[in-house]
């Protein structure tokens, strides 16, 4: 048995991810699935993914929420349309969330990931506190359907979201690890973070970019994994040392490009199997 089983990121019907299909051939066990379009939403749907997926031989570990109009164009868009923060969409969006966990919950699956957006930085602001709440909320009613949440890392730095988890104080919440999205965002090294965190893992993200020549400002660039800033060998190290032991899944977002992500997506698969053997 590998020490990390290896997976892909999926999309059913929409979204980032390759589709199932792809996973297959690619002979990942595991999988990170977007959300499938709302209409998809249904316990009679999910019984049929659940077909499908027994059929394929693959296990959805997280769900992971995409709400319509995010849009990751640049930094500032980031900021005014994703995730749970923008106020214009909040109340909208966390009642979806609480559906997309039913879905999952109807998928057998108990972990579900999100994009927050960008939590405030002040403990003491108002927009910090009312995250806090909110994500509590959200905690509790994930609770009820014995699941538990993995906030995707990226916007904020290790320090600004173990506070933040220290804050929402509740046993079922954890991080989903990206290191590509701290040097995207330009707000921290990966390697430190991963320690800081390191109690807070629950899931990873196999993704790797090269900083910007402007970090915080403007975007770094999403590379192939091994291309990038990431240290993948001392990567794997760190999650050895944490006592990690879940899967690592690749996340490749080129789905313009189906034939040079499933390459791409393939040669990650054997850099992370080469590292692991070792």
């Amino acid at each position: 048995m590998p020490k990390w089983p290896l997976g892909v990121f999926c999309s059913i019907d929409e979204g980032l991810g390759v589709h199932l299909d792809v996973a297959h051939e690619l002979g990942v066990a595991t999988c990170h699935l977007h959300t499938p379009s709302p209409a998809a939403r249904t316990p009679e749907r999910a019984a049929q993914f659940r077909e499908q997926l027994a059929k394929l031989g693959i296990e959805v570990t997280v769900v992971f929420a995409g709400f319509a109009g995010e849009s990751y164009a640049d930094i500032p868009t980031v900021e005014k349309t994703v995730g749970l923060v923008p106020l214009e969409t909040r109340a909208a969006r966390f009642e979806e969330l609480k559906q997309i966990a039913d879905f999952a919950r109807h998928l057998g699956v108990r972990p579900v990931g999100v994009h927050l957006g960008f939590v405030a930085h002040d403990e003491n602001s108002s927009g910090y506190k009312d995250m806090v709440a909110l994500t509590q909320e959200l905690c509790d009613y994930l609770a009820t359907n014995d699941q538990v949440l993995h906030l995707e890392t990226g916007q904020e730095p290790a320090d600004v979201l173990d506070a933040f988890l220290v804050d929402v104080a509740r046993p079922n919440i954890g991080i989903n690890f990206d290191p590509a999205n701290m040097i995207l965002y330009g707000i921290g090294e990966p390697l430190p973070a991963l320690k800081q965190l390191g109690r807070w893992v629950r899931s990873i993200h196999c993704k790797d970019a090269k900083w910007s020549d402007q970090p915080a400002v403007t975007w770094g660039t999403e590379t192939p994994v091994g291309a990038g800033d990431v240290d993948f060998k001392q990567f794997l190290a760190v999650l050895d040392e944490i006592g990690y032991s879940g899967p690592l899944t690749i996340e490749r977002e080129i789905p313009q490009q189906p034939d040079r992500q499933k390459a791409e997506i393939g040669g990650a698969l054997e850099l992370l199997r080469s590292l692991g053997a070792r």
